[in-house]
């Protein structure tokens, strides 16, 4: 197993004419990492890893691999390599020849080309495949095959743009938890692009959300999903109910917001925004869909809303529910299936309840679907 070199973009901008593409971006990403910039089309994430491999110089700052500034390096000269969403397999080559290309660009003799191709197949699980042609691989195959083929120019980074982008549900979620297990045994630093949440939440060590060009967020999963940043941050990675208001109390980390539609409503204070809340600042308050409870209203009453039953639907493993609260704002609620039949009638009104530490709130911004 290598070990992988640490990548730093420093304040790197990108634009082309009066656009800008990316706006102040500042990673800093660790050596064996897998790092991955996550966010909708269009918002830069595929332009700065453009910049990262070399095809694409940066307007502006430092990209530096391994600690050296990679400023007028072209990508055939560092040290990484680079898998499409296309993947780009030579359809009349076999699968070993595919792998082992970069060896035979270098020189290096048929036998050993064969074995560090065959090496690489028994890492990837496609032992005994070497003499197959694409054509006669599965989708997932011919993934594993790409990769094993980046790793064979023994790069310090291994850089993917969407490459699960083209498969099927259920092959995209087994892809993640096999290139997670490949990314561990060889040990370099991956640097993964996606606009899906699940790949980057399951896969990474840390991600950054990026938004218009511009990084909203660094964190590991965890910390993105339970205490985001901004307003577009809790919108876009996963479900959330949200209730804009003003902050009428203020107590350490919580804050009471005075709803639009649901009244005086208590939540912590997402930790980006901690001292930086005041009295009177318009907000946005989210609670997640799996967090809401049906039951007797809290004694507080701080923590409950009201609302009426619009829809359920079973999904398997939960159940989700469709309410319509004061004002007509719509919630979701989410409750796991433990077996029961249903868990509400059209029209019936329940009542919500949430536990403060559950929901957070932050200054008003703009949400993802805006």
């Amino acid at each position: 197993m290598t070990s992988g070199v640490a990548v730093d973009l420093d304040d790197i901008w990108i634009r082309f004419g009066d656009f800008v593409a990316v706006r102040e971006a500042n990673v800093a990403i660790r050596g064996g990492d897998f790092f991955s910039f996550l966010g909708p089309s269009g918002c830069g994430k595929t332009t700065i890893l453009r910049a990262v491999s070399g095809f694409l110089e940066p307007s502006q700052g430092q990209v530096r691999i391994g600690g050296r500034n990679m400023a007028g390096i072209g990508p055939n000269k560092r040290p990484t390599a680079l898998i499409f969403q296309n993947l780009a397999l030579f359809p009349l080559m076999k699968i070993w020849e595919n792998i082992s290309f970069s060896m035979e660009v270098t020189g290096a003799s048929v036998a050993e080309r064969r074995k560090r191709a065959d090496e690489l197949l028994d890492m990837i699980a496609l032992s005994g495949q070497g003499d197959k042609l694409p054509s006669e691989l599965s989708g997932g195959q011919k993934q594993r095959v790409a990769i094993a083929r980046a790793l064979c120019a023994n790069p310090d980074v291994l850089l993917l743009d969407e490459p699960l982008s083209a498969l099927d549900l259920k092959l995209r979620q087994h892809m993640r938890t096999e290139l997670r297990e490949i990314q561990k045994r060889v040990g370099i630093t991956f640097i993964y692009i996606t606009h899906d949440q699940g790949e980057a939440l399951t896969m990474s060590d840390n991600v950054a959300v990026m938004k218009a060009g511009v990084i909203e967020q660094i964190d590991n999963g965890h910390d993105i999903y339970d205490h985001p940043a901004t307003p577009f941050v809790a919108s876009f990675v996963g479900e959330n109910n949200v209730f804009r208001g003003k902050v009428i109390q203020i107590n350490g980390n919580e804050a009471v917001i005075r709803s639009n539609r649901s009244g005086d409503l208590l939540s912590r204070i997402t930790p980006a925004a901690v001292g930086k809340l005041r009295v009177g600042d318009d907000a946005m308050m989210f609670i997640r869909p799996e967090v809401l409870q049906p039951g007797a209203a809290e004694e507080d009453g701080r923590n409950t809303i009201s609302a009426n039953v619009i829809h359920e639907e079973f999904e398997g493993n939960s159940f989700s529910v469709l309410l319509e609260g004061e004002g007509g704002k719509t919630i979701k609620m989410a409750v796991p299936n433990a077996g029961q039949d249903k868990i509400s009638n059209r029209g019936e009104m329940l009542s919500l309840h949430y536990a403060p530490a559950n929901a957070v709130v932050m200054p008003a911004a703009e949400l993802a679907s805006e």
